[in-house]
């Protein structure tokens, strides 16, 4: 766990808080909260109700949070963002479809993000997912898309999982 003193607040447009590697307590559950708590509630209702993001297959695209890990080791942020047209049943953007969209949002959205916030994460990861799911939370009618990309000459490299 990140100690407070180190915490970085890291916000886009302010639509996204970060919280330390793994969430931050609040109420007896991980969540984006407790330790920052009013920067975090001045943001959380923007986060709901963001403007959907251009990408390239022209689904509309919401970023829902932004997270900072140190779990794996290194820092890594992680960028999430609702993307309702990837749902298994009633969607109809398929991954082939969506993968050139989490390339454009990291060279559009995350890198100019990481720039602002004097961030330098080991990697980037973003998350496309059919619907709003705490970190970590495990749902298996959602369906979610992740990539990762290292940053190299401001440009994201895909990285393989």
């Amino acid at each position: 766990m990140i100690r407070v003193s180190r915490n970085q607040i890291a916000r886009a447009f302010c639509a996204a808080p970060a919280a330390p590697a793994g969430g931050a307590w609040f109420a007896g559950g991980r969540g984006c909260g407790f330790l920052a708590a009013i920067p975090f509630a001045l943001c959380t209702s923007a986060a709901a109700g963001s403007e959907p993001v251009a990408v390239p297959s022209g689904q509309p695209v919401t970023l829902s949070e932004v997270l900072l890990d140190d779990a794996p080791g290194q820092t890594w942020a992680r960028f999430r963002f609702v993307a309702p047209e990837i749902a298994r049943e009633t969607g109809t953007v398929s991954y082939e479809a969506a993968a050139p969209d989490m390339d454009h949002l990291c060279k559009t959205l995350v890198l100019p993000y990481l720039a602002e916030h004097g961030l330098e994460p080991a990697r980037v990861v973003i998350s496309l997912s059919d619907r709003v799911l705490p970190f970590g939370a495990q749902d298996p009618a959602a369906t979610q898309f992740f990539e990762a990309y290292r940053l190299e000459n401001a440009s994201c490299m895909w990285e393989a999982f």
